[in-house]
């Protein structure tokens, strides 16, 4: 019975040893994939970022990121997109959240009202910035509508205003996304926790504060995340609707990034790039770390 416990111990050895390599063998392809077209050209980036010149350059340690630190063009887009992510994220989110909420009820079409705020993630960029473009235009719908209705035109892009016109084409793209996140969290908290706080005598707003919002805590930090990152990912409509040049208040990193490319002044891009991948990577860990630790305190 013993060397029957030994020689099952180690057929299971030999069999987590062979779907580690079946594994490994699997996930080859995808991780040398992400090797040569990912991780290679991210370190060349860095060991860009720490020369004087891509040909035959001297290493320079952190003087490129000195120099793009005092660049006051290089500042105004880093603020800009600070200032754009502070304000859409935590907009897609509450009003992500809100229908969420609304849809999870028994409202008249709910099917085709999630199918709607979907919409946005298949339609192609070109033809949602035409659509932009003729909203937005000097001689666009809305400033046709301000005529009609006797107020004066607005200058949409070339003002103040082009910036919330970016917010609301973030949050047109990406409202629906996180609405289908909130709406699974929602679907998934049991009935019969309201129930029994409904018993005790606990309100709606009593019970969205301490049940529904404590339980969506997994998924609105998810949903967080996925925010900040595509906060981030505005710069192609942003460029498509105003240009390489666009109005100051919409000037982001990626559109400094793009024209230092289009310079070839790879110094400042590499150094600009790996600046705000560190930044993004630092914030995404600090959340996930918060995430658990929450985690487990309501465990």
């Amino acid at each position: 019975m013993h060397r029957m416990k030994i020689s099952w111990k180690r057929l299971q050895q030999r069999l987590r040893f062979s779907d580690g390599w079946t594994a490994s063998l699997f996930l080859a392809p995808s991780l040398a994939g992400f090797a040569v077209f990912f991780l290679l050209p991210f370190g060349v980036g860095f060991y860009y970022s720490l020369i004087d010149t891509p040909i035959g350059g001297k290493f320079v340690g952190l003087d490129n990121y000195a120099e793009l630190i005092g660049n006051p063009v290089f500042r105004r887009a880093a603020s800009n997109t600070l200032r754009f992510t502070l304000i859409s994220v935590p907009l897609g989110m509450g009003l992500s959240l809100l229908l969420a909420m609304l849809l999870n009820r028994s409202v008249y079409g709910r099917v085709w009202l999630r199918i709607g705020f979907l919409a946005p993630l298949v339609i192609p960029v070109a033809s949602v910035v035409l659509v932009w473009q003729s909203l937005f235009d000097m001689n666009g719908s809305i400033n046709g509508l301000l005529l009609s209705w006797g107020l004066k035109p607005q200058d949409w892009m070339e003002s103040g205003m082009a910036f919330w016109v970016v917010v609301v084409v973030y949050l047109w793209k990406n409202v629906g996304y996180n609405m289908v996140l909130f709406l699974a969290g929602l679907q998934n908290i049991p009935a019969d926790y309201y129930e029994a706080a409904s018993i005790d005598g606990a309100g709606k707003f009593r019970q969205w504060r301490t049940i529904t919002l404590v339980y969506l805590t997994p998924t609105s930090f998810f949903v967080f995340i996925m925010s900040i990152i595509n906060s981030f990912k505005v710069f192609r409509e942003t460029y498509m609707i105003a240009g390489e040049y666009p109005q100051e208040r919409i000037y982001m990193l990626q559109h400094y990034m793009n024209n230092m490319f289009k310079s070839l002044d790879y110094q400042k891009l590499t150094s600009a790039a790996f600046l705000m991948a560190v930044v993004i990577v630092s914030l995404v860990l600090l959340l996930f770390a918060i995430e658990r630790r929450m985690a487990k305190t309501l465990g």
